[in-house]
């Protein structure tokens, strides 16, 4: 099949990896992709994708739904697939809706941080070109990461999530997952505060998710605009399994000295779609092979 194709592809090494953000202390793991790429001697500085799986998912399970460590060895890229473990959240959900798990240098993200500090410390990692992805719960983490630690992060990827912010309890993370999030004036400046410097993003959504509405989507590619003047082009198509999508590509007007426009976000919505990871693997949890691929993209 095309799926066990694309498993085979893949040459390089997956394992788990027990990590401590303090000395003595082990809770967290993580699961690392090596391309084969890496054992090359002589070979430069090559990329690092951080992927978040999903609530009710682990890493496993999530390399293998996105067929992410194919397109890596491909690419030649590194990618680290942090465990959510369930002392932390019963659904193995990334607690993306507390505000101790919101904030640069504190709780989770501080954690998903370290982790790809400790991948760079052991490998020749591309400082410039360090990418994060998430799904759900792991998509507004990622989210977030463009927020908090923007100059670590060359673009970030939302599939199915909610912006930074979103909530800051379960009540209104209920809320937001239902309806979109309710910022406040003052939350919403705060968000436009940073919105210039964040990385580029990508941001996929179904048009029928249940879980997660899609106007959450909506309001991640808002925030990262935050009212810039930008030029958008739309285009529609199909998978080659039938599922219609339409694309935005929003770029950044620049002055004719400048030269090329700079595309600054990608809104991929998917028509009919629920809450999966589009034109993942069905040997994954949460993924929908009828999908234009969201990993190729």
């Amino acid at each position: 099949s095309a799926a066990s194709q694309t498993q085979t592809k893949a040459q390089g090494s997956f394992q788990r990896i027990a990590f401590s953000a303090r000395p003595g202390v082990l809770r967290d793991q993580y699961w690392l992709y090596v391309p084969a790429a890496a054992a090359t001697p002589g070979h430069g500085p090559l990329p690092l994708v951080l992927m978040l799986h999903g609530c009710t998912q682990n890493p496993q399970d999530f390399a293998t739904g996105t067929g992410m460590n194919a397109e890596a060895e491909a690419a030649n890229a590194f990618v680290l697939y942090p465990a959510q473990a369930t002392c932390a959240n019963r659904n193995s959900c990334w607690n993306w809706f507390r505000r101790q798990d919101q904030m640069r240098g504190t709780g989770e993200l501080a954690t998903l941080v370290a982790m790809v500090q400790e991948v760079k410390a052991r490998f020749s990692v591309d400082e410039d070109r360090v990418y994060a992805a998430g799904l759900s719960a792991g998509g507004a983490m990622a989210a977030l990461l463009a927020r908090e630690y923007p100059e670590l992060f060359a673009a970030v990827g939302v599939h199915s999530g909610l912006q930074a912010g979103a909530a800051h309890n379960v009540m209104s993370a209920l809320s937001a997952m239902k309806n979109g999030a309710k910022l406040s004036a003052q939350e919403r400046r705060a968000q436009g505060h940073t919105a210039a410097a964040q990385p580029a993003l990508i941001v996929f959504h179904g048009d029928a998710d249940a879980t997660v509405h899609a106007r959450n989507g909506e309001q991640v590619i808002e925030a990262a605009l935050a009212g810039d003047a930008v030029d958008q082009q739309v285009s529609s198509g199909q998978s080659a399994a039938g599922q219609r999508y339409t694309c935005t590509v929003y770029s950044r007007k620049q002055t004719a000295s400048k030269g090329a426009a700079e595309v600054v976000a990608e809104q991929w919505l998917l028509q009919g779609a629920g809450h999966a990871w589009a034109g993942g693997d069905a040997r994954g949890s949460h993924t929908d092979p009828r999908g234009v691929s969201a990993t190729e993209e």
